[in-house]
């Protein structure tokens, strides 16, 4: 049994986040012009991921973290282990986390979660990478639901409320001091 999973806080203002490194507003502005940039910074990463739990689809930015640690791993073990849990969690048809994408397909909800499937090509090239499975087995599907993330979450976390808020938030303390 793995251990639970540390609670996500839901603000960067949080009083349990207060040691953090807070972005300034020009990074916060910089994220709005490349998606890249924001997952690329643990900060963005953590709003984005609030706005991804607001919409039901955290599960997509958890598997693609999962993978970025994957990539990272040398140990075979390791390597094993991590690719295990990552099907289990996110891939497999029985997991409650599955990460959904629906290929040739408009970037929207398919089902009634309001959440998207990963396609049968890329989960089957999954059930066979999983005999010898390498650090690098699921790039396919964390291209898929990066590509996800940039054209369809990404948009709507840009408009709102949560965004828009934080770089009113850091407007004001700019003016203020």
């Amino acid at each position: 049994m793995r251990p639970p999973v540390a609670p996500v806080h839901t603000s960067l203002f949080s009083p349990s986040i207060a040691c953090r490194r807070r972005p300034s507003l020009e990074e916060v502005l910089s994220w709005s012009r490349s998606f890249e940039k924001m997952m690329h910074s643990p900060e963005g990463r953590e709003v984005f991921r609030e706005f991804l739990r607001s919409e039901y689809s955290e599960e997509n930015l958890m598997f693609w973290l999962a993978c970025e640690d994957l990539k990272k791993e040398t140990n075979p073990t390791a390597i094993e282990e991590k690719s295990r849990i990552i099907y289990e969690d996110y891939v497999s048809i029985l997991s409650p986390k599955e990460v959904r994408y629906a290929p040739l397909a408009p970037v929207t909800p398919v089902n009634e979660t309001g959440s998207v499937s990963l396609d049968s090509r890329v989960r089957e090239g999954i059930n066979q990478s999983l005999e010898e499975p390498s650090s690098h087995m699921y790039e396919e599907a964390q291209l898929q639901i990066y590509t996800l993330m940039h054209r369809d979450s990404f948009p709507r976390f840009l408009n709102s409320s949560l965004y828009r808020d934080l770089v009113e938030r850091k407007r004001s303390t700019c003016l203020e001091t």
